[in-house]
């Protein structure tokens, strides 16, 4: 079966540093991997190939495997490349059935993608079959109407929700078009597996093109978050409202434009995106981290007038304004940054350049071979312009 020919012609290696880009915040970017990569250059999923036939990945392996869940899955933000003690591994052994699994900040996603590599350079079965488990967990945590949750099984709660908030969905379809599109790397993977995966992601896909939100007829970007049922925007965390995302728009968009031969709709979604990208663009403003002793942290977050800056974006937006929001643990929105209590201006990305490279590199390129007749960033100088700079300044 030759499922590649609607879906990817890119390089799989280094995928999702492609999906978060250079220009990403780095608090944000996909490219953070769940096991917390700290003894080599990059990301641990695009080391040279002979890494992953060394003992040092053979090491790290071991203790992956002993992270892996019953259930297929992997919990997150847990150090796997700490070396183990004998005690330590002993009580991993007696949690294999917990049900943290969850494809949050790269969880399960990103080690399964790293078993593969380990076990095409060793042959080692036992990663061969956690890989095969894990796109079996990931095949079942798939919504009928093609979205995925933050947590499955399913806790309740925000967690339930579609999530693209870390790149969690677009960590997964990612994982799913390795499987199907890369026959190097999953050779051991066998052809049920293969075309389950196949129609996972077209269901991802159209899950993907009916969450957009529309405003007044006109397509912008997406919700951290959608409703699992009616696909509408919702919030997650206290300060985390519904809203159009700036930052996890960003890796959706890098999706869309990735898939060879797209469709109509698809031309639509990233068109309107991009068009939406450039319409909420913040002009005039800098992000500046000030030293500030007497502070907990020692510094603060403040936004200053800098005409001379490069446009940013909030990771928020009203939904109807395109205005930044900006919030507090109390849940009520704030139009400055310097608004909202300390501990939240600082200890949440609220700005950046999530868009920066895409809208400068990666659309040109893919408007020129797949939209070649509307440049939706090539404005029409007789049309009125609308006003991208926002009050977002001031100190707290």
């Amino acid at each position: 079966m030759n499922a590649g020919k609607w879906m990817l012609d890119i390089a799989m290696a280094g995928l999702l540093a492609a999906v978060a880009g250079p220009g990403a915040d780095k608090t944000t970017a996909a490219a953070r991997p769940s096991l917390r990569w700290k003894n080599g250059p990059g990301n641990i999923l695009s080391q040279a190939p002979r890494f992953y036939g060394g003992a040092e990945a053979a090491r790290i392996a071991r203790t992956v495997l002993l992270f892996q869940r019953s259930s297929g899955g992997w919990p997150k933000n847990r150090d796997m490349i700490r070396p183990l003690t004998d005690q330590a591994a002993a009580a991993l052994r007696n949690r294999k059935n917990r049900t943290d699994t969850t494809f949050d900040n790269g969880a399960t996603h990103t080690q399964a993608r790293f078993l593969a590599r380990v076990y095409n350079a060793t042959k080692d079965r036992r990663c061969r079959d956690a890989v095969l488990r894990a796109v079996d967990f990931m095949l079942k945590a798939q919504y009928a109407n093609g979205g995925w949750p933050q947590f499955f099984p399913l806790r309740g709660g925000y967690s339930d929700h579609i999530t693209f908030n870390d790149n969690a969905m677009i960590g997964v379809m990612t994982a799913l078009r390795e499987v199907a599109e890369d026959p190097k790397t999953y050779a051991f993977v066998d052809e049920d597996r293969r075309e389950k995966a196949v129609a996972a992601l077209r269901k991802g896909i159209d899950c993907i093109l009916r969450c957009q939100i529309v405003v007044n007829g006109r397509r912008t970007a997406w919700c951290a978050q959608h409703d699992q049922r009616t696909l509408a925007p919702r919030k997650a965390r206290s300060y985390e409202l519904p809203s159009i995302s700036g930052s996890e728009s960003v890796g959706i968009v890098r999706f869309l434009m990735s898939i060879e031969e797209p469709s109509s709709e698809i031309v639509k979604a990233v068109q309107g995106a991009v068009a939406w990208f450039d319409r909420a663009k913040l002009t005039g403003i800098r992000q500046v981290t000030e030293p500030d002793k007497s502070r907990p942290r020692g510094f603060d977050k403040i936004v200053v007038k800098d005409p001379t800056a490069p446009p940013m974006w909030a990771r928020f937006y009203r939904i109807g304004t395109n205005k930044p929001i900006f919030c507090g643990r109390d849940g009520v929105p704030k139009d400055t940054l310097a608004e909202i209590s300390y501990e939240r201006r600082t200890g949440y990305s609220w700005l950046g350049y999530y868009p920066t490279n895409l809208l400068a590199k990666d659309y040109p390129a893919w408007q020129k071979k797949c939209a070649p007749k509307r440049n939706v960033l090539k404005r029409n100088e007789k049309a009125p312009r609308q006003v991208t700079s926002h009050p977002v300044g001031g100190r707290g």
